[in-house]
């Protein structure tokens, strides 16, 4: 089109002599032409045939243009600058209109998910992957003022903050189904103690945190779980043997949102656990180099810090790497709270529509998930491991001696400190590196 304006020259077409310019109209003919020509053009090329038609037109032309052809005469002017500086404007239609608060406040939305997530638990029928949380958006306003030093004028309004949390998929509402059953009285501590912890590890270099649990066994046959498939899949009408069980155990890492799944045929026990944790070892030694685990669990009959073979070989783990752990245990009732049961909830809602009849196939649709868009690596173990393994109490007694409890809270804060800590380690550097203490007042991990 451009060629062919350059071709046909439009002020041959449109030269007026001056003394009739005021008294000129243009046919409706030329007028459909011109309109036409403008409408099919697009961007800078429409403007500088704008501007060339008005140049034909002489003194006036903007104004015979704005009246008969109804053209902008900013639009015009701008074709103008183009048509004599020879540089096309770029047309940026995007930033146009009013900008996001994340547009003006950048860590926003990632200061909001680093108060909320912690606070946060998932569906514990998994039905879906949302996240319910106990804080309301007017709770989260202040915390951001409070924790992350915004000011009350910089701050959007609560109703935005609501958008926002429902965006990052938080669900600030009391829903029965996310209800704890029970609350004991250390409940508030332990909370206050775990997301303190959570979020130094998550801060400091060379600390890496780890959240750990199993998760519901899974019958293998042509069973109904509870989903919808487009396939139109259907699920047998009535339960009988299945063919198989497994069941999954998962390492996440929740600042990483990488996880690892090991599916067994047998018991989830104490020794399964930290196998599958010494399996994955060398690889989180060679990408991170942790001087330092902390482990989020809860207080499984297996994984519970009086649970004596369990205490064995996370210490027996622990010295055999040279590598402190600091085990975090989230309060009794309310596990969904554990990092690793968001993973779980996007797992069920992945398959939960499959016929898992097989083995390979519920590998398979494990490894097909994402979490945040990144797969798990899925493996299954084939050994076979006895239950009910414990220590006597003087066997006991002695890694007692190699491990600290928190007073107070001693069940659910455990660490094993098997190297000293440099000046370098940030938070854990003003503390004394004891062994002879069972429990103490202040825990080298909890400053």
């Amino acid at each position: 089109m451009e060629k062919l304006l350059d071709g046909l020259s439009v002020a041959k077409l449109f030269q007026v002599p001056a003394e009739i310019k005021n008294c000129f109209q243009l046919t409706d003919g030329i007028k459909s032409v011109l309109g036409d020509a403008a409408i099919h053009l697009k961007g800078s090329s429409r403007r500088i045939f704008m501007a060339k038609t008005v140049l034909a037109l002489g003194s006036g032309g903007q104004g015979l243009a704005e009246e008969q052809l109804q053209w902008n005469r900013v639009t015009i002017r701008k074709g103008l600058h183009e048509l004599q500086s020879g540089i096309n404007c770029c047309d940026y239609f995007s930033g146009r209109g009013r900008k996001s608060i994340e547009d003006h406040l950048p860590s926003l939305l990632e200061d909001v998910t680093t108060i909320v997530k912690p606070m946060s638990q998932i569906d514990p029928t998994f039905r879906t992957s949302k996240l319910y949380t106990p804080l309301t958006a007017k709770t989260v306003h202040q915390l951001l003022i409070e924790q992350k030093g915004y000011t009350e004028q910089e701050l959007p309004t609560v109703r935005t903050i609501s958008t926002k949390l429902y965006n990052l998929n938080f669900h600030p509402q009391k829903v029965a189904k996310s209800k704890p059953v029970k609350k004991i009285k250390e409940t508030d501590a332990i909370f206050h103690q775990v997301h303190k912890t959570n979020r130094e590890a998550d801060e400091t270099e060379g600390v890496l945190r780890l959240s750990l649990d199993a998760k519901a066994k899974i019958n293998v046959g042509p069973f109904s779980r509870g989903g919808k498939s487009r396939q139109g899949e259907k699920g047998s009408d009535h339960d009988f043997e299945p063919d198989e069980i497994l069941t999954p155990f998962g390492i996440f890492l929740p600042f990483y949102n990488q996880s690892y799944f090991y599916f067994t045929r047998g018991k989830v026990t104490a020794d399964f656990m930290i196998d599958c944790v010494q399996k994955l070892w060398p690889t989180l030694k060679q990408v991170f180099n942790p001087h330092t685990l902390v482990i989020n669990e809860d207080n499984g009959p297996e994984n519970n810090s009086h649970r004596t073979q369990f205490i064995k070989r996370i210490v027996d783990f622990a010295y055999a790497n040279y590598v402190n752990i600091k085990l975090a245990y989230y309060p009794p009732y309310h596990s969904k709270y554990n990092p690793i049961e968001r993973v779980w909830g996007v797992l069920e809602n992945h398959w939960n529509g499959q016929i898992l009849n097989s083995v390979e196939k519920i590998l398979g649709m494990a490894s097909s998930m994402t979490y945040n868009g990144i797969h798990p690596e899925v493996e299954l173990v084939e050994k076979n491991y006895p239950t009910g393994i414990k220590l006597n109490k003087k066997i006991m007694a002695g890694y007692e001696q190699k491990i600290l409890r928190l007073q107070g809270l001693e069940k659910w804060f455990v660490d094993i400190m098997v190297r000293p800590i440099s000046t370098s380690d940030s938070i854990f550097a003003s503390v004394p590196w004891h062994h002879s203490c069972r429990v103490v007042d202040e825990h080298p991990l909890l400053i």
